[in-house]
Order: C-alpha cells, then structure tokens, then sequence
C-alpha cells in the first residue's frame, strides 16, 4: 500500500514539475513589452476628414 502511495507522490510531483517547467521557464523577465506604435498609424488617423463611429 506504502508504494502506490510512493508512487502516486512521484506522479504528482513529475506532473508539477512539468506544469513549472512549461510556465515560468520561458523568458528571463516575464512578458515581453508591448511593440512602440508606428509614427504612421498616428498621423494617418488624425488627419483623416472622416470621423470613425
């Protein structure tokens, strides 16, 4: 009985490792930032006559 229990904890913990291993393993400072908006996004928007909804 003490080994399925042995056995069942080595499961879990495997089972953990995995999960860690695939979320935080990834990059070294968390999300990346978001890309800087283009400078052309902006003025093409403003100087439009037609006003969006």
């Amino acid at each position: 009985m003490s080994l399925l229990l042995l056995e069942a904890l080595g499961a879990m913990v495997l089972l953990l490792l995995i999960v860690w291993w695939t979320m935080f393993s990834g990059r070294k400072h968390g999300e990346l930032p978001p890309p800087p908006a283009s400078a052309g996004e902006d003025t093409a928007d403003s100087s439009s006559s037609v006003e969006k909804p």
